[in-house]
């Protein structure tokens, strides 16, 4: 089973970049997607259908262009859950959920703290989502939540941590939530099975960031430990470039 998490910074602007062969050539299994900034009407899913993704989810944001998550697969889910019913994180298209037989996958977009008002919008984002989560295990225990946390965990997961521990994304309150998170009972499967590895999955755009490879690890499937035996591979995939993020890989047996 193959899920792969990516954060394509617009969809339509993707499939403007090679991104249907790319994604073929990939065969995954199921895709989560972040950041697609798309109403589902603007999203024509014989596009992936045609390539074998029979079954396509999309879960937007009141504001349009802006945000908003979805999940194509080639097995039928058991249900899809749009967003988490808590309005403040809902508006923003930011959660979507598909349970399978043995498993749930979920497609998150946690936002940034581009300022001081989205910082605080976004740390009550967190709380608000780690009890849902808490809350979600006691029913789904096998879970796999895939997206981009705009957040790097360790020094290790940041090319420059001394310069930017000031700086949203590498915040010692953002980095001691993500700890917290996982200690509720879920898995960083890269980190897992990677564990001195540095590589990352976004760079800027400014500076020729991506050419000198000064990135952040901001994307990630963390796995319930319910799951833990099932991690077979964790890979960042940085060599797809439709995106200023790129693709994560995890295969579970």
């Amino acid at each position: 089973m193959k899920i792969i998490s990516y954060n394509v910074n617009g969809i339509r602007a993707a499939l403007k970049k090679d991104f249907i062969p790319w994604l073929k050539a990939t065969d995954a299994d199921i895709v989560c997607f972040q950041e697609t900034k798309a109403q589902p009407e603007q999203i024509d899913d014989s596009i992936f259908k045609e390539i074998g993704y029979e079954y396509c989810y999309w879960f937007s944001a009141e504001k349009k262009g802006y945000s908003s998550v979805g999940i194509i697969s080639k097995i039928k889910p058991n249900h899809v859950e749009y967003g988490t019913g808590i309005p403040s994180m809902d508006k923003e298209g930011r959660n979507l959920r598909a349970d399978f037989d043995t498993f749930s996958v979920m497609s998150l977009y946690l936002p940034s703290g581009t300022n001081d008002a989205r910082l605080d919008f976004k740390l009550n984002y967190m709380d608000e989502f780690k009890t849902y989560i808490e809350n979600l295990l006691q029913e789904k225990p096998n879970l796999v939540i895939s997206g981009d946390y705009n957040i790097c965990h360790e020094p290790i997961d940041i090319h420059d941590p001394v310069r930017l521990k000031r700086v949203s994304g590498f915040l010692p309150v953002e980095r001691e939530w993500l700890t917290a998170f996982m200690e509720i009972g879920l898995i960083d499967s890269f980190r897992l099975l990677n564990p001195e590895k540095e590589q990352y999955s976004w760079w800027s755009y400014r500076g020729n960031a991506r050419a000198r490879n000064k990135g952040w690890r901001l994307d990630y499937h963390l796995v319930s430990e319910a799951l833990h035996n099932r991690i077979e591979r964790a890979l960042i995939l940085d060599e797809a470039v439709h995106s200023d993020h790129c693709p994560v890989l995890l295969q579970l047996k």
